[in-house]
């Protein structure tokens, strides 16, 4: 048994270790590099949580629970003490004993620590930083992660007479060789074969964007065109996986003539981009397209998480010009107001700004790797070791899947765009101070942005939480409606009506948050697709004939198929 003297040593200890590895927790199991978009860390105070104490009342909870705990452990077995836990769920845990106890211990051990963190007396972000390092931490060193721990993997090598061992191995190589893990098996899919494959031609290009015109399915279209405006720091194609889960196919099928911005992958020729490109080349160059191709004076518009705040930002630029070329606009998990971003904001403050400013602001690119890498980390039990150990330990090929295919289909960041991005939004928050930000020679000024917007948030989102999603509808001063979906970031959007999955909350009063909205909200089963085509449809304007070609006279031609050449660029 430990005495009090023992804890306060492993207190200090605990906080010693994670002031002089905190930038470390972002390396472990990752080449000895850090993560995209946390290289800086290193910048940070030579000890950034020396001034750290803990509240001895809940440094004694920890240690009388832990005490507890542990002598329960050691008394009465460790039947059922991993339950609940899907990484020790195989009943091979069960029936091995050193497994299971190892399995038991580490789940205590690492309630405990996040006791520590709990129990120490420090500001909000701070201990939010502790808790991410520590979970960092523990979900590397799971027992489950090693084979010499992990009873299932042992079971099955057993099994297998080391077939599974050997099969491990070559994915290792082979995943070693295509520079990420595997979470599924990509020889399955090919961008315009299998996904990707609505019909359609790419009717304009600039140097960072092809513009897709969508073949309409119905004899009728509405007069109002509609452009999609997907991130750039993904592949348009999520919202085009499969015909049964393709936004875009939905949007052709109820009557729109669509076009979509497929965004190029930057190479060095475009290292020196900026947020002003993005806005002025990017978004504004593709509305003033869409315009002039199909004779409309108004389109409708939808930005999707970067994509966005990218429309948000050309729209504010429009309004600054006194130009109104859009009826309606769509944010689907996007951020104006960036004020709340759940766990990324973890890493923002000056320093970090600063280094990222210093390394590419004026040129370079964040390589699409790296910020793939990043984002799979928020959630490293799903979405990295839950696949290491699948294809390694246990020699697993994952099956089949769109979405992860897509997933790790990475895409570049010009280095001055990504810097601009880092400090005006997550950093300083000022798109949504009225003028504060200048883009493309004019003053941002979200309030003169009139008309109306259907903003959409996924309950689950870990990128774009819920309340950031909500903040957009304070900023705008036009009619909005806002929606929220079951699930996260990609799941919650990319929910087609005929799988009859999940649900969707309502509610047409908007108070100042988000928690007081969902309190009158209602909720709905099934899809929010169904209540958004509602909403856009008295936005598009009267039924006209279809047209018979892509583009228009000579300026815009079908210059190639659907996807086009830019989405299959790899990174």
């Amino acid at each position: 048994m430990h005495s009090e003297a023992d804890w306060s040593a492993a207190a200090h200890q605990f906080q010693q270790n994670l002031s002089d590895g905190w930038q470390k927790a972002m390396q472990a199991f990752a080449g000895g590099k850090p993560l995209a978009g946390f290289e800086g860390l290193h910048q940070l105070p030579s000890n950034p949580l020396a001034a750290i104490t803990f509240a001895p009342d809940k440094l004694a909870a920890v240690q009388q629970a832990y005490l507890k705990e542990a002598a329960e452990l050691w008394n009465h077995g460790i039947a059922g003490a991993a339950a609940g836990d899907k990484r020790f769920a195989s009943e091979a845990w069960g029936t091995n004993p050193v497994a299971a106890f190892s399995a038991a211990a580490y789940l205590l051990n690492g309630r405990t620590l996040l006791g520590l963190v709990e129990a120490a007396d420090t500001d909000a972000k701070t201990k939010a930083r502790l808790r991410f390092a520590v979970e960092q931490w523990m979900a590397a060193t799971a027992p489950s992660n090693f084979l010499a721990l992990n009873a299932e993997a042992q079971k099955k090598a057993l099994e297998t007479r080391g077939e599974s061992i050997a099969r491990g191995m070559q994915n290792l190589l082979a995943d070693i060789q295509q520079g990420h893990v595997s979470m599924t098996d990509e020889s399955q899919f090919e961008v315009g074969r299998n996904v990707a494959t609505t019909e359609g031609a790419v009717v304009f290009e600039n140097e960072l964007f092809q513009l897709i015109e969508y073949k309409p399915t119905t004899a009728k279209v509405y007069e109002r065109p509609f452009l999609v405006v997907p991130p750039c720091i993904n592949k348009f194609y999520i919202l085009d996986l499969q015909p049964e889960n393709s936004l875009v196919k939905y949007l052709v099928d109820q009557g729109h003539r669509t076009f979509v911005v497929s965004w190029r992958n930057p190479d060095a020729s475009l290292e020196d981009k900026t947020w002003d490109d993005y806005v002025e080349e990017g978004a504004l160059q593709a509305i003033e397209a869409t315009r002039e191709i199909t004779g409309a004076k108004q389109i409708n518009a939808l930005g999707f998480c970067v994509g966005g705040t990218i429309l948000g930002t050309a729209l504010a630029v429009l309004a600054a010009r006194g130009e109104k070329p859009l009826a309606c606009a769509t944010f689907l998990t996007t951020l104006l107001d960036f004020s709340e971003t759940g766990v990324l904001d973890l890493f923002i403050d000056e320093n970090f700004v600063k280094f990222r400013e210093m390394q590419m602001g004026k040129g370079g690119l964040l390589k699409g790797q790296e910020l793939a890498s990043t984002f799979s980390f928020l959630r490293p039990n799903d979405l990295v070791w839950n696949y290491v150990v699948g294809n390694y330990l246990k020699g697993e090929t994952p099956p089949p899947f769109d979405l992860l295919y897509w997933n790790s289909d990475s895409t570049n960041l010009p280095g001055p765009m990504y810097a601009w991005y880092l400090r005006n939004t997550y950093f300083e928050n000022n798109l949504a101070k009225p003028g504060k930000a200048v883009v493309c020679g004019e003053k941002v000024d979200l309030r003169k942005v009139d008309l109306p917007v259907y903003v959409y948030g996924s309950r689950e989102d870990h990128i774009v939480p819920i309340g950031g999603a909500y903040a957009t509808v304070n900023l705008l001063p036009g009619k909005k409606r806002f929606v929220m979906g079951a699930s996260g970031h990609i799941a919650g959007v990319i929910n087609p009506p005929v799988k009859k999955k999940r649900s969707y909350w309502t509610n047409d009063k908007l108070p100042k948050t988000q928690p007081e909205w969902l309190a009158g909200a209602t909720e709905h089963p099934g899809s929010w697709w169904t209540d958004w085509a509602a909403w856009l449809k008295p936005h598009a304007g009267k039924q006209v004939a279809a047209p018979r070609r892509y583009g228009k006279g000579t300026a815009f031609t079908a210059i190639e198929p659907a996807p086009g050449r830019y989405v299959k660029a790899k990174a």
